[in-house]
């Protein structure tokens, strides 16, 4: 009787944790959703950060690695960026500094975006998407 009290007790406790966590994964899930849309749909950052192959396609396996600009402004432009860096992992980025940089085209050093690079100006809990879809991703995937 005893072990079954106890056994009881035990479910009773563990079943709101396991739902809670169950909320969390459903909720991170639709983060990271929001964030896919977000950075193939409305930022369209895979044009930039995604290196192309012979038939101007994105190369798939490299999908937000980084890639050679193939485009130049029709005047000099002195801080034109001709790379667009690696954001899948968002690798040298903190999470706080990722968000602040969507939210207000400054960066994690303190200096505005370069050009070509569009200075978004998404709310929190879409940067928050970008970043946790972008982080998802890690540098690997």
């Amino acid at each position: 009787m005893k072990l079954f009290l106890a056994m009881t007790v035990i479910a009773l406790l563990t079943v709101p944790m396991l739902v809670a966590q169950t909320a969390k994964s459903r909720t991170a899930a639709a983060r990271v959703a929001r964030g896919k849309y977000l950075v193939e749909s409305v930022g369209l950052c895979g044009d930039c950060h995604t290196p192309r192959d012979g038939k101007r396609e994105p190369v798939k396996d490299e999908w937000l690695k980084g890639a050679t600009l193939d485009f130049k402004p029709i005047a000099p432009v002195p801080v034109w960026a001709d790379k667009a860096p690696a954001i899948a992992g968002l690798p040298g980025w903190e999470d706080g500094a990722a968000i602040k940089f969507l939210m207000t085209g400054i960066a994690y050093n303190q200096l505005p975006r370069r050009p070509p690079m569009p200075q978004y100006r998404f709310n929190v809990q879409d940067a928050q998407a970008i970043v946790a879809y972008l982080k998802w991703l890690g540098p690997g995937k």
